[in-house]
C-alpha cells in the first residue's frame, strides 16, 4: 500500500468518525425562524474579477477540469501532449504561461503550483478536481490582490469546494473514443458536522491512433463543523491517481507529407503517471469585538513520471532523444493571521495583517530513456525551497461612492539545492536567499446608474527554478511584474452587464518554452498590454448570452522581438437556454487567433475556433425518492481541424535530414458524451 493510499483512507476513517459525533441542537424551547436568503452582486476590485457560479461549472464538457477556466474571459487552456493526463497549457493576457508559470492557482486556498518542478516552473495540474465539488471559482487577473504571492502575475484563480450538498448523486456517463466517466457524490450529515464525500473515476482512449489508455480516480471527503458559536473547522483530504500513453506532438513536415496521420505518433510510449494526495485543515475565530482570527495549513504528497520525446532523433541517433522527468516531493505550509474591522478618523474598514508559509521538499531527477526504459541521468536534485511571507491588506470606504483597498507583502525565499550524481551532465548545487517587496492598490468608484469604475496597480513576480537559481548568479529569483488596469462594468440597463478594461504590464524576466529541451529557458524583460471587452445579456427569461473578446500585445523591451506563443487575441462566447420543461442547454465558443511561434516571427500557430454544445435534462420520472437527470455533451460540434498546444522547433525522424517546423497536439475531433445521473 502507497503511503497515498493510506493518506486517503485515513481520511475516508476520520470522516466517518467525525460523522458519528453529529448530533442536532437540543430542543431548548427556542423560537428557530427561517432563513431569509439575501441576494446581492458580490464587490469586486477590479474589473477583470470574476465568480464562476456552481451551476455554470456543470454547463462545461466533462473530462478535463482545466476546462472550467474557459469560463473565465480571456483565459484558454489546451491539451498539451496529446494523453489528457498532464497538466493543461495556460493562455491569458498576452502570457503562453505554460502549465502555469505565470497564473496562481488554488484550491481552498491551497496552492496547486509546483515550485522548481520536473516538468517546468509553476506546473499546476487540476486533474484531481472533481468539478461537482466545486461552489463556485474565483478568478482575478493582474498581480493587484495581497493574498496571492508566487506566480500571481497574469493571475489567480481558487477553486472553492462545498461544504455539502442538498442532493446526493450517482453519475454514469459514456461516449465515443471508449470514454467513460463515474461519479458519486453525497453528504453523510448536513447538521453540526456538515460533510461531504464524493469519488470519480474516468477512462478513455482518446481519438489517437495508439490508444491513451487514460484512467483517472479521484477522491475527497471534507468535514465542517462550529466547535464555538463564534468558530469554524473545515478539513479536507482529497486522492488523485492517474495514468496514460500520451501521442506526443507531432511534425507538420510528417503529416503534410503523409508518414503519419494527425493522430498518429512516432513514439507512443511517451505517458505518464501521477499521485496526489492533499490535506488541508482551515479554522477561524470571531472575536466579540469585530475580529476574525484564522487559520489555514495544508499538507501534500505528490509524485510524477513524465515520459516523452519531442525531437525523436535528433541528439542521439541511435537511441533516440526520449527523456524522464521525476518528481517527488512534500508540500507544506500555512496561511494565519488576524483580521479586524472597525471605524477610525470616521472612515469604516478592515485591516488584516498575517504571514504565509511554504515548504517544498523535493526529489527532482532528469534522464534519458527509450520506450520508458529508464537511460542515463542527466540531473538528480535534492530541493528544499522555502518561503515565508507577512502581509497587510488595508480596505476602507470614505465616502459612499469610493472603495479603496490594498496593501503590501513581502516573501522571503530560500532555496537550497543538493546535487544527488557524482557523474551526472547537469550538477547544479548551492543555497542562496532572495527577496522581493510587492504593493498593490485598488480604487473603485461608484456605482452611479449600475457602474462602476476601477483603477489598479500593483507588483507582484513569480519565482524562477532553484536549480537555475543557485547554478547561475545573473539569474533573477524572483522576476518582477508591474501592471496598471483601468476598468469599467456597468447594469444599468437591468438585463444587460458590460465591461471593459485596458491594462499593461512590465515583466522583469520572462520564461520561455523551449521545445527541443521540454523546459523553459529564462530569457530578458518584456512588455505586455491590451483590452479585455465582456458582455452578459438575458435575452429573454430562458434565454442569456455571455461574450467576451481579449486583445494584447506582448513584447520584448529593447528588441520588440515577439514573445513566442503569446496570445493576440481570444474570445468566448455562450448562448444558454433554461427551459420550463426541465431542459438546459448551452451552446459554447472558444476562439485563438493566429499569433507567432518564434521570435522574429518566421512561424505562426495556427488560429482556431470550437464550439461545444452541452445539454441536460430533469427526466419527468416519478419515483418514490430522488429525481433522474440525463446529459449529452457534443464536443467540437462541427468537427474543426484544430491544433491544440502548438510549438516551432527542430526534430530529426530516423533516416531523414532535421527540420524545423510546428509540432503540435491535434485538437479533439467530434466527441459525443451522455450518461445518467440519479438525485436522492
Amino acid at each position: 500500500m502507497t503511503l497515498a493510499h493510506l493518506f486517503f483512507q485515513c481520511g475516508v476513517l476520520f470522516l466517518l468518525a467525525f460523522s458519528a459525533l453529529a448530533h442536532e441542537p437540543a430542543d431548548d424551547g427556542t423560537l428557530v425562524l427561517p432563513e431569509v436568503p439575501v441576494t446581492a452582486d458580490r464587490p469586486v476590485a477590479a474589473s477583470s474579477d470574476h465568480i464562476i457560479p456552481d451551476k455554470d461549472v456543470l454547463l462545461q464538457p466533462q473530462g478535463r477540469p482545466g476546462m472550467l477556466l474557459r469560463l473565465a474571459p480571456g483565459i484558454l487552456t489546451v491539451e498539451h501532449s496529446g494523453g489528457a493526463g498532464k497538466a493543461d497549457q495556460y493562455f491569458l493576457r498576452g502570457f503562453d504561461a505554460d502549465h502555469g508559470t505565470d497564473i496562481a492557482v488554488f484550491r481552498d486556498g491551497m496552492p496547486v503550483n509546483m515550485r522548481s518542478h520536473a516538468h517546468g516552473q509553476g506546473y499546476a495540474d487540476l486533474n484531481f478536481i472533481i468539478p461537482e465539488t466545486i461552489k463556485e471559482i474565483q478568478v482575478s487577473k493582474g498581480p493587484y490582490h495581497v493574498q496571492y504571492g508566487d506566480f500571481n502575475t497574469g493571475g489567480a484563480v481558487d477553486f472553492v469546494t462545498r461544504e455539502t450538498v442538498t442532493e446526493g448523486v450517482v453519475q454514469a456517463a459514456g461516449g465515443q473514443f471508449d470514454t467513460q466517466r463515474y461519479l458519486t457524490m453525497f453528504s453523510p450529515t448536513a447538521g453540526a458536522v456538515r460533510t461531504l464525500v464524493a469519488a470519480e473515476g474516468y477512462l478513455t482512449n482518446g481519438p489517437f491512433d495508439h490508444p491513451n489508455r487514460y484512467n483517472r480516480f479521484n477522491g475527497l471527503v471534507k468535514a465542517t463543523v462550529n466547535p464555538t458559536s463564534r468558530s469554524e473547522l473545515s478539513l479536507t483530504g482529497t486522492y488523485n491517481q492517474s495514468r496514460w500513453n500520451a501521442s506526443g506532438q507531432i511534425p507538420h513536415y510528417a503529416v503534410a507529407s503523409g508518414l503519419i496521420d494527425r493522430f498518429g505518433s512516432f513514439d507512443p510510449t511517451e505517458g505518464g503517471r501521477t499521485n496526489r494526495a492533499t490535506a488541508t485543515l482551515r479554522y477561524h475565530y470571531d472575536t466579540s469585538a469585530g475580529g476574525k482570527v484564522f487559520a489555514d495549513l495544508y499538507a501534500q504528497y505528490y509524485k510524477l513520471d513524465l515520459f516523452s520525446n519531442f525531437t525523436y532523433f535528433l541528439t542521439d541517433p541511435v537511441r533516440g532523444d526520449g527523456f524522464e522527468q521525476s518528481d517527488r516531493r512534500m508540500v507544506y505550509g500555512s496561511d494565519v493571521g488576524y483580521r479586524q474591522s472597525g471605524t477610525v478618523l470616521g472612515l469604516e474598514g478592515t485591516a488584516t495583517v498575517g504571514v504565509q508559509t511554504r515548504v517544498d521538499d523535493a526529489h527532482v531527477r532528469l534522464g534519458a530513456q527509450q520506450q520508458r526504459a529508464r537511460g542515463g541521468t542527466t540531473s538528480d536534485s535534492g530541493i528544499l525551497e522555502a518561503s515565508y511571507s507577512p502581509y497587510l491588506k488595508l480596505e476602507f470606504q470614505p465616502t459612499l461612492w469610493m472603495r479603496v483597498n490594498g496593501g503590501s507583502r513581502a516573501d522571503l525565499f530560500t532555496f537550497d539545492v543538493r546535487n544527488r550524481c557524482a557523474t551526472c551532465v547537469q550538477q547544479p548545487n548551492g543555497r542562496t536567499e532572495a527577496s522581493i517587496v510587492s504593493t498593490k492598490g485598488n480604487v473603485i468608484l461608484g456605482p452611479w446608474a449600475g457602474t462602476e469604475f476601477f483603477m489598479n496597480a500593483g507588483t507582484g513576480f513569480h519565482s524562477n527554478d532553484a536549480r537555475a537559481v543557485v547554478s547561475n548568479p545573473s539569474v533573477q529569483s524572483l522576476p518582477r511584474a508591474t501592471a496598471y488596469e483601468v476598468g469599467v462594468r456597468t447594469k444599468q440597463w437591468g438585463r444587460v452587464e458590460l465591461l471593459a478594461t485596458l491594462w499593461a504590464m512590465d515583466l522583469t524576466s520572462e520564461l520561455v518554452f523551449v521545445g527541443d529541451q521540454g523546459t523553459t529557458q529564462i530569457r530578458g524583460a518584456s512588455r505586455r498590454y491590451g483590452t479585455e471587452l465582456g458582455a452578459r445579456l438575458q435575452l429573454l427569461d430562458w434565454l442569456a448570452f455571455r461574450g467576451d473578446l481579449t486583445l494584447t500585445h506582448a513584447e520584448f523591451r529593447g528588441t520588440g522581438q515577439a514573445i513566442p506563443l503569446a496570445p493576440e487575441m481570444t474570445g468566448q462566447a455562450g448562448l444558454t437556454a433554461t427551459l420550463p420543461n426541465g431542459l438546459t442547454s448551452s451552446l459554447q465558443m472558444i476562439h485563438m487567433g493566429q499569433r507567432p511561434a518564434d521570435a522574429n516571427r518566421t512561424a505562426y500557430a495556427q488560429p482556431f475556433t470550437v464550439f461545444d454544445w452541452v445539454n441536460r435534462y430533469r427526466l419527468p420520472v416519478k419515483a418514490e425518492r430522488g429525481r433522474w437527470e440525463a446529459f449529452l455533451t457534443v464536443q467540437n460540434l462541427f468537427d474543426a481541424n484544430w491544433r491544440q498546444a502548438q510549438f516551432f522547433y527542430e526534430s530529426q525522424l530516423r533516416g531523414r535530414a532535421a527540420q524545423s517546423d510546428i509540432h503540435f497536439v491535434p485538437g479533439t475531433p467530434r466527441n459525443i458524451m451522455g450518461g445518467l445521473a440519479w438525485y436522492f
